[in-house]
């Protein structure tokens, strides 16, 4: 058990830190926050399981995920549709 939970927060840290450090691509940044909720999800999954609750809270939470996935996912195909590509610096916040 202690062993899923260390690579549970390895795996929260690890995509906090390339959020952080890769600003550059919209496409990187969204996976990265994919990555943080399947981290949270799997830690949520786990907590769940230990208490022996039932799983009806994660897959909710699975449920939002995938919809905020595939917000960015449109976000990202009307990004690159009007701009050209997802670099953060190739585009003005005037032209919007």
């Amino acid at each position: 058990m202690m062993m899923y939970v260390l690579m549970s927060i390895s795996m929260f840290v690890s995509g906090v830190t390339v959020f952080s450090s890769k600003r550059k691509h919209l496409l990187v940044t969204l996976l990265s926050l994919e990555f943080i909720v399947l981290s949270l999800f799997f830690i949520m999954f786990m907590y769940l399981n230990f208490y022996d609750y039932e799983t009806y809270f994660s897959m909710m939470f699975l449920v939002f995920s995938v919809c905020e996935g595939a917000l960015g996912l449109a976000i990202l195909v009307s990004m690159i549709r009007t701009h050209g590509n997802d670099f953060f610096q190739s585009f003005s916040i005037l032209q919007c």
